[in-house]
């Protein structure tokens, strides 16, 4: 007995168990009331057991018929969200995208990919919400959420986007008044901007091949939004200790210099977290094709 070859029966089976009736069924397959019958006695030959008992008045499923009816409803149900998947692939995106992003990677990173992916499908609506507070998709209704990590989120479907180096900047005109800076060590004589840590003091991670450097360094600015001590910095308030996607524009412009470029600091990642349901709707997911084409080579 081919498990294969039980495939149509099953679905010929289900339908009888549901409607309780040989004609009903054979009418919503598209089949014959002699093709029904004859298939469910096939089927009762091959699996060596009764799985309905039929008289004139009434169809009676028998307890093994009601047990393999679950597994038969099981396999079915699998296969029509396979179908509703393959459609909704194929689908033109449609209505509201609900997004949570982080404040400033979201204005710098999402928005502009966001612009794009609402250019590019005229039936969708976006609903942006950049917040740093921790998010829960269910509760506020969200379709993705980005988050920012050291380490992978404890969260069921979430996808890698991109990796978050952080550096060391600081103004021209800011490091023309101090002697080079060189190495690691000679920081501690210099004013930080930070956007973490205590008020006065704070260790600097620093590797290179296989040296590993914690540095004490003196915070006279901080603050819980990294623009603010991107500005500051632009201002020559000190050295600035930021992910490098922050400050990537102002180094561009001559605003800033990367300070110790030749060693690696903090890394984080990025990454998408959506909703625990088994199909993705069509604009969740180019939405989220979108993202990692834009992001994830940088």
């Amino acid at each position: 007995m081919s498990d294969v070859e039980n495939l149509q029966g099953m679905v010929i089976f289900a339908k009888v168990v549901e409607t309780l009736s040989y004609t009903e069924a054979a009418k919503l397959l598209g089949l014959s009331k002699s093709s029904v019958s004859k298939e469910i006695s096939a089927l009762e030959v091959r699996l060596g057991t009764k799985l309905l008992q039929r008289t004139t008045r009434k169809i009676v499923v028998t307890d093994v018929g009601m047990t393999w009816y679950h597994y038969c409803a099981r396999i079915l149900s699998e296969v029509k969200s396979a179908g509703l998947f393959i459609r909704q692939y194929h689908e033109e995106p449609t209505g509201s995208l609900r997004v949570v992003a982080p404040v400033t990677f979201g204005c710098q990173c999402i928005v502009p990919v966001l612009n794009q992916f609402v250019a590019n499908n005229l039936h969708v609506s976006v609903d942006l919400d950049l917040t740093d507070r921790p998010v829960n998709l269910v509760d506020d209704n969200v379709d993705l959420a980005i988050v920012i990590r050291r380490e992978p989120p404890e969260h069921a479907h979430c996808t890698p986007l991109m990796d978050i180096g952080w550096g060391l900047f600081a103004a021209p005109d800011y490091l023309q008044r101090f002697p080079p800076i060189t190495q690691p060590d000679d920081l501690p004589r210099h004013d930080f901007i930070l956007f973490r840590g205590p008020a006065h003091t704070i260790s600097l991670p620093f590797r290179k091949e296989k040296q590993k450097l914690d540095i004490e360094v003196r915070s006279r600015f901080r603050a819980n939004n990294s623009t603010a001590l991107l500005n500051s910095a632009i201002a020559n308030s000190g050295i600035a200790y930021l992910p490098e996607y922050v400050a990537q524009e102002a180094v561009k412009e001559g605003k800033l210099s990367r300070v110790l470029a030749e060693w690696e600091m903090d890394v984080y990642q990025s990454w998408i977290l959506t909703k625990a349901d088994s199909l993705i709707s069509p604009r969740v997911r180019v939405f989220i094709e979108d993202l990692q084409q834009a992001l994830r080579i940088k």
